[in-house]
């Protein structure tokens, strides 16, 4: 895992410390292979980010969405790479902009599981406003779309979700109703 034990503690000094939420969900064999797939070098993680554009938060669409359908962006740090580094990163990618990281609102651990075999996955999910940036992202396998969306549009979004068979989607609508108070505070 690439998120360390000290770099948590060191994200909870500069960030607070968040709320801690557990979920489970049973996956059938084809997408508990495909997450599986994305745990390069063991990673066990994302980083989350509800990022305020004034009064609206950046959301992203993966290519496989239905219409309609966004979420907040989230990616991995490669190993070694520091969370400044990392998320900055992945913002340019998936979004093309800068931002600032307010708050570490949701510590998640989860379970997918399948058969007698379990994936262990953790989000780390942060408040953060825009700083700058054109939206012109540059990882277009798995960005479709980038938009702005209100706080409200995010029940739409689990609706959404929750009507998939995807497991993954599931956890992200549970992610969309757990955080949405948080932010609302």
């Amino acid at each position: 895992m690439f998120v360390s034990d000290e770099m948590i503690e060191e994200l909870k000094t500069r960030f607070g410390k968040p709320k801690i939420a557990s979920f489970s969900f049973e996956t059938d064999k084809k997408e508990f292979d495909f997450i599986r797939s994305t745990q390069k070098n063991g990673r066990k993680h994302d980083i989350t980010l509800y990022i305020f554009k004034e009064d609206q938060i950046i959301v992203i669409a993966k290519p496989f969405y239905p219409p309609g359908l966004f979420r907040a962006p989230s990616g991995g740090l490669n190993p070694g790479e520091s969370f400044d580094a990392g998320v900055a990163r992945e913002m340019l990618e998936e979004i093309g902009c800068e931002i600032e990281v307010q708050h570490y609102l949701l510590k998640t651990d989860v379970s997918f599981c399948s058969n007698d075999d379990t994936i262990e996955w953790n989000s780390h999910v942060f408040q953060a406003v825009y700083v700058s940036g054109d939206f012109n992202f540059t990882d277009h396998r798995e960005i479709r779309e980038v938009g702005l969306a209100h706080l409200d549009d995010f029940t739409a979004y689990s609706k959404i979700m929750r009507a998939s068979h995807i497991s993954g989607l599931h956890y992200r609508a549970d992610l969309h109703d757990t955080i949405i108070p948080l932010l609302k505070k």
